[in-house]
């Protein structure tokens, strides 16, 4: 049975940091896109895909965060132990997915200054990478981010929240669908993109790095990990329900959303001319906090490749942030991408998580902790459905890109 240590100030800091850091490294520009096209899309049948992301991402984030929390070591290093260079093969490819998440989420906070100001995205994402940088070249960055991604985190709830209320969806017609879709085998795609935006790639490990790089670590910290890893689930499954069901009150009435911009029209079209302004401010706060979270576990994952990324880890982070402002000047189509890379994310997710499942029994990783059967099975069951929606979903990749 798990030990539960009394929380202190600092536990209570380092448990919302946590569970912010995953929540809202996943609820960034793509999470807003990715909801409101598949909802436009499937409509009541989209609360399908919720529910059962939602179940898949706890199967996945329970097994990740507890194992990698007992050993005590990143996830890069317990896959080289599992097999010597899958670690440096899954850094490679989770720092590839966090610089196409990155560019769109840059991408979003220019659009969100552009929306509240009018000013040139360039500007507004050249804005927030600085906001960025200035986090992590404070003395105290750590505990300061945990701070601001907590407030941006709430905020973005609060502002949905509001425009769902506004927006008044068929709630009975979301629940129902929810256990009971139109063409359930049409929803593949949406459920490994939504998976790969939740849990997929880096972000998955974003809490579970922030824990142990703070020290909380061992079988006597399994019981505060492991509500850390559920409420980060549940934290980013109320963001997505609440837009869900402000898209959905909004589509049920006949109208189309904008293509250029789906999650902005949502707003305008519920809230009036001030919509566009509210959606810049949430937009801001997710691609803001995205930025964050995404450099921040990216560069994590580069620690273990050379000792001076591990010195030098900050100056790794800012580089990624930068870099990432550069490269969004030169990338267009930026709804594709962002859906694209969700679902690049949900493919790596089998990879890692089978990585993990496997260590879970090796000794030399978990020492003498037993980890339950039930979280096994449960991994076991996350790895195969999104390993098969994967593959089903390489299809529609394909027509998507080429629309």
């Amino acid at each position: 049975m798990d030990k539960k240590p009394k929380m202190t100030g600092v536990q209570r800091r380092l448990l919302f940091g946590a569970i912010f850091l995953m929540a809202t490294s996943s609820i960034g520009p793509a999470f807003l896109t990715q909801t409101s096209v598949f909802t436009e899309q499937f409509l009541a049948s989209f609360a399908f895909a919720i529910l059962a992301s939602i179940i898949i991402d706890i199967g996945a984030q329970l097994n990740i965060w507890r194992i990698l929390s007992v050993s005590g070591k990143r996830g890069q290093d317990v896959a080289n132990q599992v097999f010597p260079g899958l670690g440096y093969l899954i850094a490679f490819l989770i720092v590839l997915g966090g610089f196409a998440f990155n560019i769109g989420n840059v991408a979003g906070a220019g659009l969100g200054f552009n929306a509240i100001f009018g000013w040139d995205p360039r500007i507004g994402a050249a804005l927030a990478g600085i906001i960025a940088i200035i986090v992590f070249l404070l003395k105290n960055g750590r505990a300061v981010m945990d701070v601001i991604i907590q407030i941006l985190g709430v905020l973005m709830i609060a502002i949905t929240a509001f425009v769902m209320i506004r927006s008044n969806p068929p709630y009975g017609e979301a629940a129902y669908r929810a256990v009971m879709p139109e063409e359930p085998m049409t929803l593949f795609l949406p459920v490994v993109t939504l998976v790969g935006g939740t849990v997929g790639g880096y972000i998955t490990f974003a809490g579970a790095h922030r824990l142990i790089e703070a020290g909380v670590t061992g079988k006597e910290n399994l019981g505060f990990v492991s509500t850390a890893a559920n409420l980060g689930i549940l934290t980013t499954g109320v963001m997505r329900t609440l837009l869900f069901l402000a898209v959905l009150g909004v589509v049920s009435g006949g109208v189309a959303l904008n293509p250029e911009n789906p999650p902005a029209s949502v707003f305008q079209i519920a809230l009036g001319d001030i919509g566009m302004q509210i959606f810049g401010v949430v937009l801001v706060a997710a691609a803001l906090s995205s930025v964050i979270g995404s450099a921040y576990t990216s560069a994590s994952f580069l620690r273990s490749l050379h000792r001076v990324f591990d010195d030098y880890n900050n100056i790794v982070i800012i580089s990624f942030i930068v870099i990432s402002t550069i490269i969004f000047t030169f990338v267009g189509r930026p709804v594709v991408l962002l859906i694209l890379a969700g679902a690049f994310n949900g493919l790596i997710l089998p990879l890692t998580l089978g990585a993990v499942l496997i260590a879970s029994r090796n000794r030399k990783i978990v020492g003498d902790y037993k980890h339950p059967m039930w979280m096994i099975i449960f991994g076991i069951v996350a790895v195969i459905i999104t390993l098969i929606a994967g593959f089903m979903s390489l299809q529609g990749l394909q027509d998507l890109w080429t629309q």
